[in-house]
Parts: C-alpha cells; sequence; structure tokens
C-alpha cells in the first residue's frame, strides 16, 4: 500500500518547495505540479507534490492522521484510545 501526506507549500525554488506537514517541514519536488504556488496542499508520495488538494480535504485528512497516532501511542501506553 502507498501513502500520500497533505502538506502546505511554504515556498517554491524552480522544481523544488519547502512543505510544512503539521510542524514538520521537508524539501519536495513538484514537477508533477508545475501549477502549485504558495499556500496551496499538496499530495506528497516519496518527496514528490503528486496532485494539488483542496484545503478543506487536506486538514480532514490530517485530523484524521492525528488520531490515528493519538490512538496508537494510547495502545503503546496500554490506555484506551480516546476520541473528541
Amino acid at each position: 500500500m502507498c501513502l500520500a501526506i497533505p502538506g502546505r507549500i511554504l515556498e517554491l525554488d524552480g522544481v523544488y518547495a519547502a512543505v510544512d506537514f503539521g510542524g514538520v517541514r521537508r524539501r519536495i519536488g513538484t514537477a508533477l505540479t508545475p501549477a502549485a504556488a504558495v499556500g496551496d496542499y499538496v499530495l506528497v508520495h516519496a518527496g514528490m507534490a503528486i496532485q494539488i488538494v483542496d484545503v478543506a480535504e487536506a486538514e480532514r485528512t490530517l485530523e484524521l492522521i492525528r488520531e490515528v497516532y493519538a490512538d496508537l501511542a494510547d495502545e503503546e501506553l496500554g490506555e484506551e484510545p480516546h476520541h473528541e
């Protein structure tokens, strides 16, 4: 299974971009998404932006990822998963 994570473009430098993934900043390639601009959310897979995505959809996906991560952390600590 492959996974693409949404990130928000902070800076563009040619075919590269600095992208924020909820506090983690990475440099990615944007050759596959030449229309992407600063402020856009893009799906990133294997270090490449593969699609521009809607802000609401990106934020929903990031929230789901945070919930799954929190549940996994709770399980490791032997606690019941919590949902808000």
